[in-house]
């Protein structure tokens, strides 16, 4: 903040006020700020309701309520008049700061403010070893609910039961509530991306496709397994087969080092030479960490893509799933979660990736 000239910044993230503070709820939907001065104490300002709870959660000593019925606007810029700041930078960027509040909060203001969305998150891209034993154990989690999805599958059961059955499992072990659903789709629905379950029966031949995340202090770590109730056709398993060939390839290119984009084209190049470059036109993966609804990744921090020239680096995080799909019919895959170290990418997970037949 002093290097870019900066009084202070405005924190309107969930993730990023939780990171700052230890502040979380449900209650996020409701404006939130954290008032952080490049000098002095922040400034939690939280609806009246959510007082007690941050007063319980974080371990700050200055917050400021807002009743219902007053403009949160008008208690922030006098916040920020107190704090006596003049260069201020907002977070502009995320889902909970929508273009009318920031077009009512710089009309009362009568002057824009600077855009600081790019100052935390590259901070949180290196997980510390209290980060990373959180998302080992929001594994263990997401591992013992897709152990207990994966047995029920079968005929009869609908994806409701199965999705009840990792849900179930996933808190009885521990897991918070998740940012994001399970992804349970069976038969031709399965072929469509994030498709939550819908009460269909399974039956003889249907393909499954399953995908969750466990969730620990709010860091999460997510797992796709792909299930068949019979035997896959052969052009399926074909499909599959190269996926997990393109997970392998892309988890031998995690080195430290390396830059993010290299697991990406070591997965697409086996994907290219196996045909399936149409069924795959998505990233390899994308950076896990502490998260919110209505999202349990990071990915708009960090992904590996084509043309990421980051370095990836000891205690960075990500997901990567590696799915080929064909719309109507279905998708094929798995993915693990990893903890990059001084040598390579630490999976997570112990599951066998080849598809589950039921």
């Amino acid at each position: 903040m002093r290097r870019a000239g900066l009084d202070a910044l405005i924190v309107t993230g969930p993730e990023n006020i939780f990171w700052l503070s230890g502040r979380q709820t449900a209650g996020y939907f409701a404006f939130q700020a954290l008032v952080l001065p490049a000098d002095g104490a922040p400034t939690l300002l939280v609806r009246q309701l959510e007082v007690p709870g941050a007063m319980a959660n974080t371990w700050l000593t200055d917050i400021v309520a807002y009743q219902d019925g007053e403009d949160p606007a008008e208690v922030l810029l006098a916040l920020l008049r107190r704090h006596g700041v003049a260069r201020v930078a907002i977070e502009r960027a995320g889902f909970f700061l929508s273009p009318r509040f920031m077009d009512h909060l710089e009309g009362r203001r009568g002057t824009p403010f600077l855009d600081g969305s790019d100052l935390i998150p590259g901070l949180r891209l290196i997980k510390s070893p209290m980060e990373q034993a959180a998302v080992r154990l929001a594994a263990r989690h997401a591992e013992v609910a897709m152990t207990a999805g994966l047995a029920a599958c079968s005929a009869g059961q609908t994806e409701n039961s199965v999705a009840a059955a990792m849900l179930s499992a996933a808190v009885l072990d521990g897991s918070e509530a998740m940012a994001m659903e399970p992804l349970v789709s069976s038969g031709p629905r399965s072929g469509l991306p994030h498709m939550t379950w819908r009460r269909r029966p399974l039956a003889l031949g249907d393909p499954l496709f399953l995908e969750l995340a466990g969730c620990h202090d709010r860091y999460h770590a997510a797992l796709m397994r792909t299930v068949w109730i019979g035997t896959p056709p052969p052009d399926a398993q074909r499909m599959m087969d190269a996926a997990l060939r393109a997970l392998d390839a892309a988890l031998a290119a995690l080195r430290p080092g390396q830059p993010c984009a290299a697991p990406h084209e070591a997965a697409q190049a086996v994907i290219d030479e196996a045909g399936y470059t149409a069924a795959f036109r998505k990233r390899i993966g994308y950076s896990m960490g502490l998260a919110f609804a209505p999202d349990w990744g990071e990915g708009a921090i960090l992904d590996l893509f084509t043309g990421r020239s980051e370095v990836l680096a000891p205690g960075m995080v990500f997901h990567l799933p590696a799915t080929l799909r064909v719309p109507g019919l279905w998708t094929v895959g798995a993915s693990e979660t990893v903890i990059m170290t001084e040598t390579g990418a630490e999976v997570l997970s112990s599951l066998p990736r080849t598809i589950q037949e039921r």
